[in-house]
């Protein structure tokens, strides 16, 4: 066995059993806790809403276990299991150039594992979901959604990768940092056309009508200094009945989106001091913070995959045989493959950062705001979505990128009194 082989077999056992160790110690944790409603929401929430909340989040973490052994079974079958070399070996017969080979090659592996997870989202939205009564969709919504997704991330898609192995093919030893450009090109060109082109393709956006919710939201606005295009609502009650506020685009395509099952629920107070937290994201420059960050690893990233393109011992440890290398599409494939195996132990770090970044907007809306407000929107989200306010801390210091309910609002009350 090469070095490489034993390493990546290594990282993928420590990988798999940390995720499956966690998901076991989030259920244990969330069924210990499910007779009684933690003491700071007693008032708020019942017992039977929060053995929903705790029902739900089991049901969505045992699903975790199978999908996590298919993958892990699928990524061994494509490396060291030799798929992608009969894969190269098919596309071979089809395209000499290697372009159009690697488009095919990278393109029809993204489809199979894409393929692959639908049995999972399958099962998610219409068994799970709809278990707990919150899905909306019908079957025929559900693959109307599949097919545009499948469609829009080939529309968009194929001409990035276009570049990017024509790039790879002709700009020699630093191809990694005109791809990287080329990266940053397309990023900022997607959050530029998504609120009103890609956004519109899979939900109704109609702009606020309350007029006095309305004005109350642009006083606040104008309060913290912030422009947007408009105030919409998206129809999200057609696939479930989950509520959420959110910020698009940048620039002059900004837009403050509300779903119309969170509009339903709040109080116009309450959904003042959502606003004011997602308002404190962008005074504290998170967004921007956070699209730096990728930018500046995704450069990290390409230039690695520069060094490992030319080593032999990568492709040979991972089970794939090419006529030459560097072989770049190959090169490409292996590398997003693999790539999370080696790096999911560092999530933790992220997670942290977010949830940092939580902090501080929810004191940015407590400042322009109410954080009484706040703490009662948030309670009313937590039992419209099922949250559980008793999730495991060390999966949550894992997956979460937000603070933990009772860590969030006990945060929250220390402004009350200011």
């Amino acid at each position: 066995m090469q070095t490489f082989t034993a390493v990546f077999i290594t990282a993928l056992l420590l990988t798999t059993v940390t995720q499956l160790w966690l998901a076991i110690r989030h259920i244990r944790h969330i069924r210990a806790y499910r007779n009684q409603v933690p003491q700071d929401f007693a008032s708020q929430i019942d017992l039977a809403a929060h053995q929903k909340a705790a029902d739900y989040t089991c049901a969505r973490t045992h699903l975790s276990f199978p999908s996590t052994f298919i993958h892990v079974l699928l990524l061994l079958m494509l490396t060291l299991g030799g798929g992608l070399n009969v894969l190269a070996s098919f596309w071979a017969n089809w395209f000499t150039d290697p372009i159009p080979h690697g488009m095919a090659l990278i393109i029809s592996t993204v489809l199979l594992l894409s393929v692959i997870e639908i049995p999972f989202s399958y099962y998610r939205t219409f068994v799970i979901e709809q278990q707990f009564g919150f899905n909306k969709m019908t079957p025929a919504m559900f693959f109307a959604d599949l097919i545009k997704q499948y469609t829009l991330g080939f529309v968009l898609g194929a001409p990035l990768l276009f570049v990017m192995l024509w790039l790879m093919e002709k700009m020699g030893e630093s191809w990694w940092f005109y791809a990287w450009l080329a990266w940053v090109a397309f990023n900022l060109f997607l959050l530029a056309i998504y609120p009103t082109w890609i956004a519109p393709l899979f939900n109704k956006f109609s702009p606020l009508q309350d007029a006095s919710l309305k004005e109350r939201i642009e006083q606040l606005l104008y309060k913290c200094g912030f422009e947007s295009s408009g105030l919409f609502v998206m129809d999200g009650s057609r696939r479930s009945s989950h509520g959420n506020a959110y910020f698009t685009g940048f620039g002059k395509t900004k837009r403050i989106v509300f779903f119309d099952t969170l509009l339903s629920r709040l109080a116009p107070s309450e959904i003042e001091a959502i606003l004011a937290h997602e308002l404190g994201h962008f005074k504290r420059r998170h967004v921007i913070k956070r699209i730096v960050w990728s930018l500046i690893v995704s450069l990290a990233f390409l230039w690695l995959l520069g060094y490992l393109m030319q080593q032999n011992w990568f492709y040979q440890g991972l089970g794939v045989t090419v006529p030459s290398v560097p072989s770049n599409a190959m090169a490409l494939l292996l590398f997003f493959l693999v790539m999370p195996v080696f790096t999911f132990l560092l999530q933790p770090l992220s997670s942290l950062y977010s949830r940092k970044h939580e902090f501080e907007a929810d004191e940015y809306a407590a400042q322009n705001a109410s954080a009484a407000d706040l703490i009662q929107a948030l309670v009313k989200l937590y039992q419209d979505n099922a949250a559980t306010l008793t999730p495991d801390p060390v999966h949550s210091t894992f997956y979460d990128s937000h603070p933990p309910a009772a860590i969030r609002v006990a945060h929250l009350k220390k402004f009350i009194s200011v």
